[in-house]
């Protein structure tokens, strides 16, 4: 009896869609912060991207996990998608994207609490947006089996440099600020 490949194929489908959405998140928030573009793209419309961009990425994150229970290939426990090292297949890769996925949501629900918790707060939360994006990163090559697919490589390879670049940019693009703000 042949087994039905659907939900591995989505599985990997959705996991590398979660990833290019993810990593286009990202991206647009950088273009937020360092407005590389000038005055051509609107802050309020490069939000709204943004955060419409984590939320299809947090959306293709649940087809990912619930193909991967219906997949009878990997046989895939509930706990091993919420619980870090609870995975028989590949435990730390998988536990990486667990944990990338726990602090995705987590950072995507800050959206919603950024008055309760306050800008400083919020702001720092949104730096473990990296941490995600190396977790992800590290849980897709390490645990995705087309990683050894020269696209696939190619496609983790230019997300990385995509998000150096643009870390690079506003770290470098930073605007003077005057001296009266500089001393206090």
């Amino acid at each position: 009896m042949k087994t039905d490949p659907t939900f591995w194929l989505l599985a990997r489908a959705s996991g590398l869609t979660a990833y290019v959405l993810l990593t286009g998140s990202v991206l647009a928030g950088l273009v937020l912060k360092s407005r590389p573009f000038g005055r051509a793209l609107k802050p309020a419309a490069t939000t709204d991207v943004h955060r419409f961009l984590a939320l299809l990425g947090l959306g293709m994150l649940g087809l990912h996990a619930g193909t991967l229970l219906l997949d009878h290939t990997l046989r895939m426990p509930l706990a091993g998608l919420f619980v870090p090292g609870a995975s028989p297949y590949r435990t730390a890769a998988v536990a990486t994207g667990v944990v990338a996925a726990e602090l995705m949501l987590l950072i995507y629900l800050s959206f919603f609490l950024r008055r309760r918790i306050g800008a400083r707060n919020w702001r720092r939360l949104h730096w473990a947006t990296y941490l995600v994006f190396l977790l992800a990163t590290v849980h897709g090559f390490a645990s995705g089996t087309d990683s050894g697919q020269p696209w696939a490589h190619d496609l983790y390879l230019g997300a990385v440099g995509a998000v150096a670049f643009a870390t690079a940019w506003r770290t470098l693009d930073r605007p003077a600020r005057p001296a009266l703000e500089r001393s206090t």
